[in-house]
C-alpha cells in the first residue's frame, strides 16, 4: 500500500489491493499474507541454520525483530510516517544481514513484494533494482564462487515480483471497474424503476383527471344547462320549478366537487399556480442553456388536461434541448388566442434532419420523445409541428383548440 495511506498490515500489502484501496482482505488474500510471513521467517531461519558465525545469527535475529515489530505495531498500521520508518529499518537490518552472511541473498525475494506495495511505483521499481544489486553485491563481496545463477537469480526474482505485482494490480483495477459498473447498473435500474413507477402514477392521475373532466364534469355541466332551460320554461314559484332549481343546484354542487377532484389529480407543478407560472419555474430551474419564458395574449383558464399536456410537452422538449441540442439559448412561449392556445419551444442548438418523420415514427431511441409529444397534442384534438435542420436549431409548436366553457 502507498505510504501516503496508512497500511492495515505492512507485511500483508504484498497480498492486498493496490495502493489507494481500502477494501477488506478476502480469505484468499489472508492466506497469501500468511504465506508471505512464512516465506520471510523461513528464509531467516535458513540463514540462521547456515550461519558461519554469531554475527550472522545476531543480524538475522535483528531483522526478525524489526519485521515482527512492524507487523504487530498499531502505530505502524495507522501512520504512514511510522510505516516509512519501519520499511527503512527493515531494509537496513537486511543490509546488515547481507554484510554478515551471503545467505541474506534469499531474503531479497519477499522484500521485493514489500517494496512494490509499500512504495509508490516511481519509487518501488528503483528500490527493487537497488535491492537486487545489493543481493548480487553481497554475494560477490563475500567471495563466493561466481556463477551465472548468482547474478540471474536475484534479477529473475525481481522481474517475477514486478510482473506479479503489476499484473495483480491490473487485474484488481479491472475487478474494481467491473464492481463499480455493476453497482452503477444496479443503482440505475433502481432509479429507472422509481422513475417508471412515478411516471405510471402520474400518467394514471392524468388519465383519471382527463376522464373525469371529459365525462363526469361535462355530463354534469350539460345536466345543469338542461335544467336551467327547463326552469325557464316553467312558471316561477311552481312546485316543479322549485324541484328543478334544487336539482340544478345539486348538479352545480357536484360539478364543483368534480372539478376540485380533477384539480387534486393535477401534477404537483400545477398545484400552486397557473400553467404560465409552472412554465416560468421550469425555465428558471433548467440546467445548461439560458432559457427564457414569455407569455403572449390574455391568459384564460384552461381545462386540466390542456394544462397537463402543455406542461409535459414543455418539460420533454426542454429535456431534449439540455441533453441533445448543445444549445446556448432556448425560449418557451405560451400564446393565448381567441380560439386556441399555442406552446412554442425554440433553441439554437445543433438541430437534426427529417424532423417531421422523426416526430411521427420515432427512432431507435424513442425519437427523443417527439412521438409522445405529438400523441399528447393529437389526443386533445390539437396539432404538433417541429422544424429543424442540422446546425440550425429546432422549433416545435403545439396548438390546442379552445372551446367555450359553461
Amino acid at each position: 500500500m502507498d505510504l501516503r495511506t496508512a497500511p492495515a498490515d505492512p507485511a500483508a500489502d504484498a497480498a492486498a489491493p493496490p495502493p489507494g484501496h481500502d477494501r477488506p482482505l478476502t480469505p484468499v488474500l489472508r492466506v497469501l499474507r500468511l504465506c508471505l510471513h512464512a516465506l520471510l521467517l523461513g528464509l531467516l531461519a535458513l540463514a540462521v541454520v547456515r550461519a558461519e558465525h554469531a554475527g550472522a545469527v545476531a543480524a538475522a535475529a535483528v531483522m526478525a525483530v524489526v519485521y515482527a515489530a512492524g507487523v504487530l505495531s498499531p502505530a505502524v498500521q495507522r501512520s504512514p510516517r511510522a510505516g516509512a520508518l519501519w520499511l527503512a529499518a527493515l531494509c537496513a537490518s537486511w543490509l546488515g544481514l547481507l554484510a554478515a552472511s551471503p545467505e541474506g541473498l534469499w531474503l531479497a525475494f519477499p522484500l521485493y513484494f514489500l517494496l512494490l506495495h509499500l512504495l509508490p511505483l516511481r519509487w518501488s521499481l528503483p528500490a527493487v533494482a537497488l535491492a537486487a544489486a545489493a543481493a548480487i553485491g553481497s554475494y560477490v563481496w563475500h567471495g563466493a564462487a561466481l556463477n551465472p545463477g548468482a547474478f540471474i537469480g536475484p534479477l529473475i526474482g525481481a522481474a517475477v515480483a514486478v510482473a506479479t505485482v503489476l499484473g495483480y494490480q491490473a487485474l484488481y483495477r479491472e475487478s474494481e471497474r467491473r464492481r463499480e459498473l455493476i453497482e452503477e447498473l444496479i443503482a440505475t435500474r433502481a432509479e429507472l424503476a422509481d422513475a417508471e413507477r412515478t411516471a405510471g402514477i402520474m400518467a394514471e392521475r392524468e388519465r383519471l383527471a382527463r376522464e373525469i373532466h371529459d365525462t363526469l364534469a361535462q355530463g354534469l355541466s350539460s345536466i345543469q344547462l338542461l335544467l336551467r332551460a327547463a326552469e325557464r320554461s316553467l312558471p316561477q314559484g311552481s312546485a316543479a320549478s322549485e324541484h328543478i332549481a334544487a336539482a340544478r343546484q345539486a348538479a352545480q354542487d357536484n360539478l364543483a366537487e368534480a372539478r376540485r377532484f380533477v384539480r387534486a389529480l393535477t401534477p404537483p407543478d400545477l398545484e400552486h399556480g397557473s400553467l404560465a407560472a409552472a412554465l416560468e419555474r421550469l425555465c428558471a430551474g433548467a440546467p445548461g442553456p439560458r432559457v427564457r419564458f414569455s407569455l403572449s395574449g390574455t391568459p384564460v383558464e384552461l381545462p386540466t388536461p390542456y394544462e397537463v399536456a402543455l406542461l409535459r410537452i414543455a418539460q420533454s422538449a426542454l429535456a431534449n434541448v439540455v441533453r441533445h441540442a448543445a444549445a446556448g439559448r432556448a425560449e418557451i412561449t405560451l400564446t393565448f388566442m381567441d380560439a386556441s392556445v399555442t406552446l412554442d419551444v425554440v433553441d439554437d442548438g445543433r438541430g437534426f434532419a427529417a424532423p417531421a418523420a422523426l416526430a411521427r415514427a420515432g427512432s431507435g431511441d424513442g425519437g427523443f420523445g417527439l412521438p409522445a409529444m405529438r400523441s399528447r397534442a393529437e389526443s386533445l384534438g390539437g396539432t404538433f409541428t417541429v422544424e429543424s435542420a442540422p446546425g440550425q436549431g429546432t422549433a416545435l409548436a403545439v396548438t390546442l383548440p379552445l372551446e367555450p366553457t359553461p
